[in-house]
């Protein structure tokens, strides 16, 4: 409540950005959110979530995955753009990621939850950039090399954002809730 009531406000104006780079992030609701995000973070908003939904692609999976690229790949590459060009990028961390892996294999043109094996992008706030942490078998079925589990994949954000992630939340009605699962260990090959 207190940013709407701020001059931080006049970040939801889209139209105060130049046309040429309205476009550049898409004609989309996605395209739309990416750049308010660069807006709100440069107005020292912590944590921005963007969406974009439509990847459950039970049936019709190509074209699905095409039509949602047209929508992501523009938005994506102008906001990492944007914020590198604006000296952001190194103080904010952008984490691409879905819930859930595909089935490597098609059933009726389309692909199921999938939770052996699956993508996820971090790029900004430290992390050394180019490489590939783990890697899947030719069928993209299981993790033959260096796995990360959920529990490292959230240490390793907590590690990038300063956040002890081994303390333990103590909310409302008293019943301590750890941040990251215990054993949890960031993947240290990202950092620089």
């Amino acid at each position: 409540m207190k940013l709407m009531k701020s001059d931080k406000a006049k970040a939801f104006d889209l139209s105060q950005e130049p046309l040429a780079l309205r476009q550049a992030y898409g004609n989309s609701r996605f395209g739309e959110g990416c750049l308010l995000a660069r807006r709100l973070i440069e107005t020292g908003v912590k944590y921005v979530e963007v969406s974009l939904d439509g990847w459950d692609t039970h049936f019709e999976n190509n074209d699905a995955v095409r039509k949602l690229g047209t929508i992501l790949d523009p938005a994506m590459s102008t906001l990492i753009g944007d914020l590198k060009t604006r000296g952001l990028l190194d103080s904010t961390l952008v984490v691409w990621m879905g819930e859930f892996g595909r089935t490597p294999a098609f059933k009726n043109k389309g692909r199921d939850h999938y939770a052996r094996a699956w993508s996820t992008m971090m790029m900004g706030g430290g992390v050394k950039g180019g490489q590939v942490i783990g890697r899947t078998d030719k069928n993209g079925a299981i993790v033959e090399d260096r796995p990360v589990s959920a529990p490292d994949f959230f240490a390793t954000i907590c590690e990038v954002l300063g956040v002890n992630y081994t303390k333990l939340n103590n909310p409302p009605g008293g019943r301590r809730i750890p941040i990251v699962e215990k054993g949890a260990n960031p993947i240290k090959e990202i950092f620089s």
